[in-house]
């Protein structure tokens, strides 16, 4: 038995003939009884129900094979093929060049169909996922892991501050990158400047390109992000039960909300009005369109002169100090820098919790390679890694993400060079270990239109939530962008010395300013003219030498001031010259961590409930990332106990085993309850049994609540091992006896 009515669901409206086409075998319709199916079946087809709302036909296809529910992808094949059809049509138009606007128009029908397969499948797969996404939420509200910051004066969108238990799972995520990427990698830490000066963002091409499209209330002032408010409008027509909209509006509604993202400026404005979008606030009228900076703009210094900016990420403060850092590494390449900080992003509207938010932290690597030699020796040690890929190529033919090993997705020349597959198998085997699942993790690839004019390639680590599918880590080749960039504007060469085989002859052409000219026009500011000038590297020395051809001058800004240097104030000069050494601008591999989105991914990945006890929710994060590693519980409030208590709450100090002792009152059973919601992963009980020679004490695992019992003593040494993954509970349970049960208090 299959059902027809969960495809009609999950196609829109594609007809019962369709659904029949992707089934083998005859197919006759039936209305659904009452009856049919298990009760399982019946229990999601009425979520389904009460989701889509009673538009829905709910009839079955009688297949002959039993009861089942119609095979994924047969379900998903015309999504699919529509996908395919679409892609095939943009790499026919890029092909034959096509009109730019063309292929954008093409593009963004690309990526709405693509959405659609994408929304289909996690919709498909969301009714096996039991996950109530506002419990974990109570829960690490109530637990304090985090919370909307300023929050008695009524708090700030976009703003959190993290709790004790949040820290500390934050600050174990950070050691763990500390030593999974930069000491076993041998990476160069630095810590930049939050403050950034306006023209290093501008040469990077944040000030001109950084932004958003906003509207405003027009008599109120108050901004809104405008796409995500078309979003919200249509969303709430679609749910509007007093005013229900007709299939074909429904249609043309989830068309738009797919296409939303990819809208320009003139599009989006046409939508609002066509759709009469007013402030959700006050029902104003809104303003047109408006770009909005999404960076943090100040002043340095009590002048105001010297206009800066919050930095929108950390890896310009690696960029620009690159030269000192070639230099730490005695000249040579490849080296990596890294760098962990808190980034700052305007965002108009922030939504979706730790997803999109104000302040937050990154952790960031520059990878800086010979760009004819992007050849990492270690990638023989991950080339059997096998990881979730989901392809440029896979998504143009509306196909699914595949299983494969890194070593063969290079071979193929699927991912471009192995120094980035080397680092896409260190992101997935981090991303691991802090406790991702992996059926619910995937490297999608960019598309070409996705990717800066200067990306080689560039994959993205994603994360399936009860959002969807979350960006956490990009991983990307950007070429030697942003070194030409910083060497263009700073006229200070970003580059590295690569000794030559054998001597080689270059033609060489510099500019060469006249003093006795260049100061008498510009008396005082000579000194700094005559510097910029003889800093011109191959390129400028070019672009002055045609303009000085064509027009005579050129007019240059130099600490603010404008200077036009004409013919007769520098001369062009070009000679041979041999050389036994070669510079290259290094290209750059990055990947970059959004610390909260990876953080928040963890949490719901471990979101549980207790068997038959639904309000018992508790999170099974790993040891390595748990705030806390250990809980001491004293049976009862026994004066006896205390002296054992401290003994061993201090040796677990000493052995680096953060924990937390709970002597309130109330049952062990409760006091376990407490512990399992912040993540603590151990629990040692100090019991009566505990008060005899030797002294032994229970220990009991989070997530199988095992226990066993072990000497005091040993303890400590077994949580340090546990915490930090010398040891597994399996190993402990096998060499220590299984705690079935203690003697009564004595009388």
């Amino acid at each position: 038995m299959v059902i027809a009515g969960v495809a009609s669901v999950f196609l829109g409206k594609v007809t019962a003939g369709i659904v029949r086409r992707y089934f083998s075998g005859s197919a006759k319709v039936y209305k659904l009884p009452s009856n049919w199916g298990s009760k399982k079946a019946r229990e999601r087809l009425k979520a389904l129900k009460a989701k889509r709302g009673n538009d829905i036909s709910w009839d079955i296809i009688m297949s002959g094979s039993g009861d089942s529910i119609a095979n994924l992808e047969e379900i998903l094949a015309p999504l699919r093929l529509a996908v395919k059809e679409q892609g095939d049509l943009v790499r026919k138009l890029k092909q034959e060049s096509a009109a730019e606007n063309d292929i954008k128009k093409a593009v963004v029908e690309l990526k709405a169909r693509r959405k659609a397969l994408e929304d289909k499948e996690l919709a498909i797969h969301g009714q096996e996922d039991k996950f109530d996404r506002s419990k974990m939420e109570d829960l690490l509200k109530r637990r304090f892991f985090y919370d909307n910051s300023f929050a008695i004066y009524g708090g700030v969108t976009g703003l959190f501050d993290f709790g004790p238990m949040g820290c500390a799972m934050k600050t174990n995520m950070l050691n763990l990158w500390r030593k999974h990427f930069i000491i076993e990698e041998g990476m160069l830490e630095v810590e930049c400047s939050m403050l950034t000066p306006e023209p290093v963002l501008k040469a990077s091409g944040h000030v001109e390109r950084f932004a958003d499209l906003m509207v405003k209330d027009l008599k109120t002032g108050e901004c809104f992000r405008a796409d995500h408010l078309l979003e919200a409008h249509l969303e709430k027509l679609l749910k509007d039960k007093k005013a229900p909209v007709t299939p074909e509006k429904r249609e043309e509604y989830e068309q738009v909300m797919r296409e939303v993202d990819n809208f320009d400026k003139e599009t989006l404005d046409q939508k609002l009005k066509l759709y009469d979008v007013k402030s959700p606030i006050t029902g104003n009228a809104l303003s047109e369109p408006i770009e909005f900076n999404l960076m943090f703009s100040t002043s340095i210094g009590p002048t105001g002169q010297i206009p800066g900016f919050l930095r929108p990420e950390t890896a310009q403060g690696i960029f620009v100090n690159f030269k000192r850092l070639l230099e730490f590494n005695q000249g040579k390449l490849p080296f990596a820098a890294a760098q962990i900080g808190n980034s700052f992003r305007n965002e108009i509207s922030p939504r979706s919790g730790l997803l999109r938010v104000r302040e937050f932290c990154m952790a960031e690597i520059e990878h800086f390679v010979d760009p004819s030699d992007k050849n990492q020796p270690k990638f023989s040690q991950v080339a059997d890694t096998v990881v979730t890929l989901y392809s440029a190529e896979n998504q143009l033919s509306g196909k699914a993400s595949v299983q494969m090993s890194l070593g063969e997705a290079v071979s193929k020349g699927i991912i471009a060079n192995n120094v980035l597959g080397y680092f896409m198998a260190r992101i997935y085997l981090y991303c691991m270990k802090i406790g991702v699942k992996h059926e619910k993790f995937r490297f999608r690839q960019h598309l070409d239109n996705e990717m800066a004019h200067y990306a080689c390639d560039c994959w993205d680590a994603e994360t399936k939530t009860s959002y969807g599918w979350v960006e956490c880590v990009g991983c990307a080749d950007r070429s030697c962008y942003d070194l030409k960039q910083h060497t263009k504007a700073t006229k200070v060469a970003m580059v590295a010395e690569k000794k030559l085989p054998e001597p080689k002859i270059i033609e060489v052409i510099e500019a060469q300013p006249q003093k006795g000219t260049v100061g008498k026009a510009f008396k005082k500011d000579a000194k700094s003219v005559m510097e910029f000038l003889s800093n011109f590297n191959e390129c400028d020395v070019e672009e002055l030498e045609s303009a000085l051809k064509s027009k005579g001058e050129m007019t240059y800004k130099i600490d603010g001031k404008s200077f036009c240097i004409t013919s007769d104030m520098v001369s062009v000069k070009r000679y041979e010259k041999k050389v036994h050494v070669e510079e290259i601008t290094p290209s750059v591999i990055e990947p970059s961590f959004g610390v909260g989105r990876l953080m928040y991914s963890v949490l719901e990945h471990n979101y549980a409930v207790r068997e038959g006890d639904d309000q018992r929710g508790y999170f099974t994060l790993p040891p390595l990332i748990s705030p806390l590693k250990c809980s001491v519980l004293p049976l009862s409030n026994n004066e006896q106990f205390k002296p054992l208590v401290q003994k061993l709450a201090s040796e677990l100090s000493k052995a680096g085993v953060s924990h937390r002792v709970d002597d309130s009152s109330g049952s062990i059973g409760r006091r376990y309850a407490r512990t399992d919601e912040i993540a603590i992963p151990f629990g040692v009980t100090i019991d009566f049994d505990s008060l005899k020679e030797p002294h032994t004490a229970t220990l009991r695992e989070r997530d199988s609540m095992e226990q066993i019992r072990a000497p005091l003593n040993d303890l400590p040494g077994v949580l340090h091992d546990l915490s930090t993954d010398v040891t597994t509970w399996k190993q402990v349970a096998e060499k220590y006896p299984k705690f079935v049960g203690q003697e009564a208090a004595p009388k």
